[in-house]
């Protein structure tokens, strides 16, 4: 993976919420490191994923949605999407074409303020129009793809759909060109820098996401208390805690009879046994903790989570 023809750099995914780039960032590996829901500001963290092949390696960084909601929590992630920004060789920001070709007046709002900072910046940037398997008609997204253009002039785009990979192997080769000639970074059989208990209790604040209602899964964190692997029976024990701001949260997630809890806990198994390839015994508890988005010890805990080991 050292001969001179050989390309590897960091690709940081970036957009507004609900763009489709955590899918996108999932299609693009060919398997599922980062979670995703129909719910906007689902990604709270830089995920990266490593795509290796014989010719290069890919490093993308999924990031938060960038959003102009305040607070510490949002704060925090919009501090990760830049960040992200600042170490890529390639920026590809991802919009959802379907969105702006019905609401052409959001486009400005969204990307404007992204092309002015990044302006006179001169590394490759990748524009990715998503969610093109929406409509069949492809050229009512010429006025989208010129007002893009007028708007950031610098930016190379991309039709694709990550939801029916269509365009994403063109858009592989399109990325490693515009990569430096460098070696590997990571092993090739590496798929990403995230420890496994940060997966884990992102595939449990997703099940949170895609069960429940209202403002609950936004005002939910997850931590993993405690971690017990036993080779010689192959299983692994998981004791999670699930943080939420409001007494009636609590009540709202572990539901009556406590079926809420159990359901999040049973599909949120199924997942993390894919993860550790083994046996699992999922323990989850809801405690109560008031103004945590604002509380910067524990989201800089939260943050500590992701941090590659």
């Amino acid at each position: 993976m050292t001969d001179i023809g050989y390309r590897c750099g960091w690709v940081a995914i970036m957009g507004p919420p609900n763009a489709g780039k955590s899918t996108l960032m999932n299609a693009l590996l060919g398997q599922k490191i980062t979670i995703v829901t129909p719910r906007p500001q689902t990604t709270r963290n830089q995920i990266t994923g490593i795509l290796t092949a014989f010719d290069s390696q890919i490093i993308f960084m999924d990031t938060p949605g960038l959003t102009q909601m305040r607070g510490r929590l949002n704060k925090t992630m919009i501090q990760a999407v830049w960040q992200s920004i600042g170490q890529a060789n390639v920026i590809m920001p991802v919009l959802d074409a379907y969105l702006y070709i019905r609401h052409p007046e959001f486009l400005e709002r969204d990307f404007a303020p992204v092309a002015e900072a990044l302006a006179s910046d001169d590394r490759p940037m990748i524009a990715v129009a998503n969610k093109i398997d929406l409509f069949g008609n492809k050229t009512r997204m010429l006025p989208l793809l010129s007002g893009l253009q007028e708007l950031w002039p610098k930016v190379e785009i991309f039709p694709a759909s990550a939801l029916t990979r269509e365009g994403l192997s063109d858009l592989v080769a399109l990325v490693r060109s515009r990569l430096p000639q460098s070696p590997a970074i990571f092993p090739e059989d590496q798929i990403s820098t995230a420890p496994l208990r940060f997966m884990v209790s992102e595939i449990i604040r997703e099940k949170i996401f895609l069960y429940m209602r209202q403002e609950v899964p936004y005002g939910a964190a997850v931590e993993i208390e405690q971690w017990e692997e036993y080779p010689e029976s192959e299983q692994t024990i998981v004791h999670a805690v699930i943080y939420v701001a409001r007494p009636m949260h609590k009540i709202m997630l572990i539901g009556r009879g406590g079926s809420g809890i159990k359901q999040i806990g049973s599909e949120a198994r199924r997942d993390i046994l894919e993860l550790v390839e083994g046996k699992v015994h999922l323990e989850l508890w809801v405690k109560v903790r008031e103004r945590w988005t604002e509380d910067q010890t524990f989201l800089r805990e939260l943050a500590r989570q992701a941090e590659p080991v």
